[in-house]
Order: C-alpha cells, then structure tokens, then sequence
C-alpha cells in the first residue's frame, strides 16, 4: 500500500501510525504533531500521523468526542501542509468519505464498523488508501470479506488492523495468529497496540486501559509480522479527554521506539546462507 511518498509492506520500513486518540484543539495538535515528526525523524521508519475529528462510539453521552468533521478536516489540513505529514483518521458515516478524501492520505475504518458494507464501498470509491480495524467481534479470517468489498469496487490499497478481540466482559486479547492469518490475503497488516490494551467501558462511562502492556504487545506484534504500529500518543496522557489509560506518553514512545526498531529489522532481515542451512 503507497501512503505519499513511501509503501507499506513486506520489507519496507516499519510505519508508525501516532498521534492523540482525538482532536483536542487546533494548537494542541499542530504542538503534537511537530514533537512527534521531530521525534519520529531519528528513526528508520514511515509516519502517518493520526488524530480522530471525531469519536463516535464513546461509552457515555457525556464523553469528549472531537471538534467535529469540519473543523477537524481544516486542522489535519494544517497539519498536512505545514509540516509535510500524511494523516489518517476514522469516518463513520458514508457521507463522510467524500468529504475527507481531499485532506486525508489515509482513510480508517473503525473496528466495530468493520462489516458496514455502505461505508466499506463509499470509502472505497475515493481510490485512497483505507485501514480497516478488525472488529473485537470478528474472526481474522473473516476480514477476507471485507478486502472483497473494498476490492469490488476496484479499490486495492488495503491495510488490516488487529486491535484484539472481546474477551468475556470489559477485556480484550491479542492473538498474534491474526496477522499471519490476515496477511496471507495479500495486504499488510497493521497491530494497534493501544487499543489491544484497553478495557473497553471498564470503568463505567469511560473505558480503562493497561498502557504498560503496549510494549510487549508491539514486540510481539513485530515479530509475529506485523508491517505497521498504531500506538496513540499524548505529551499528557493522565489529561488526555479520551482513551487517557491507553495513551502512552511522548517520553515512554520514544523509549519503546528504541527497542521496536531492532527488532523489526531483524526480523526483516533476509537470513544468511549460514543460518538458511541451519
């Protein structure tokens, strides 16, 4: 899948998917997005940042759920311009793909809209890239249904997201089994390490998270083959107004960035013909 100027798949560098869970404010995200290119510039991989206009499946009516489509759109505009970065964010509704295909370089799917057949098809038809995250409901190999509607419409730049799956009441689990099992329908595959840890609705109007398992998470991820990260970020996470205990912070990122790129590359890295005969 070709994302601007660079591709993600097998043997490409690792791309990272980062950025708050949710627009806060327009000076809150272009702050965001400068630290984390700067950040993001020391290392080997491709980044798309990420920040959603809206959220529309909080678990209260009183939660926080975006500036809106509007004005969202003109701050990720922002973003793209003057910085130089691709973004991605969710749309939920039809209607919404033909008004972000000029912003967005890359279109989200939300998990628990995974099976929408109408928003699969008309975010399609805008020819951008799409990531489709895997419902917490949903087996991997059932996703294949969801590449043929995206592909029916003569759409093939696809990306498959795992972001676990329910498990009992308020829990998730990662089976890495996942990725392989997606990847073997020809598009890369994307692990969301933040979301893998949330406890979705965990604490009653809001969900929880465990953010300190976000590490062994992505490691596994990568070395199950994961050919991308998504991984929210925040300079304070304990304020951020949504998905506060699943957002790591800037300082933690980095260091986790650290260990993930070693290990990326060597898994990557083609086998010698030593270790071929072993």
């Amino acid at each position: 899948m070709r994302i601007k100027d660079f591709i993600i798949s097998q043997g490409a560098p690792l791309t990272i998917i980062t950025g708050p869970c949710v627009i806060e404010s327009e000076d809150h995200v272009l702050r965001c997005a400068e630290h984390l290119k700067k950040l993001l510039s020391n290392f080997p991989v491709s980044f798309i940042f990420k920040a959603s206009f809206d959220k529309a499946n909080r678990s209260s009516i009183q939660s926080y759920r975006g500036v809106g489509l509007d004005k969202g759109l003109r701050i990720l505009q922002r973003v793209k311009e003057e910085l130089d970065l691709p973004v991605t964010s969710d749309i939920h509704l039809p209607e919404e793909a033909e008004a972000v295909k000029d912003v967005l370089d890359l279109i989200q799917i939300p998990a628990f809209l995974c099976r929408q057949t109408d928003l699969l098809v008309a975010a399609a038809k805008t020819n951008l890239p799409i990531n489709v995250k895997k419902g917490q409901f949903v087996s991997p190999w059932d996703m294949e249904n969801v590449v043929q509607k995206i592909r029916s419409s003569g759409n093939d730049q696809i990306m498959l997201t795992d972001r676990g799956t329910s498990f009992g009441y308020n829990n998730l689990v990662s089976d890495m089994r996942a990725i392989p099992v997606m990847k073997k329908m020809g598009v890369p595959v994307c692990f969301d390490a933040s979301h893998s840890v949330q406890l979705p609705g965990g604490l009653g109007e809001i969900s929880g998270g465990q953010r300190e398992f976000i590490p062994t998470l992505s490691k596994a991820a990568i070395a199950a083959g994961a050919n991308a990260l998504f991984i929210e970020t925040h300079p304070e996470p304990e304020k951020a107004l949504s998905d506060s205990a699943s957002q790591m912070s800037f300082e933690a990122f980095e260091t986790l960035l650290n260990e993930l790129v070693p290990i990326y590359e060597a898994c990557t890295k083609k086998p010698n013909r030593l270790a071929s005969s072993c």
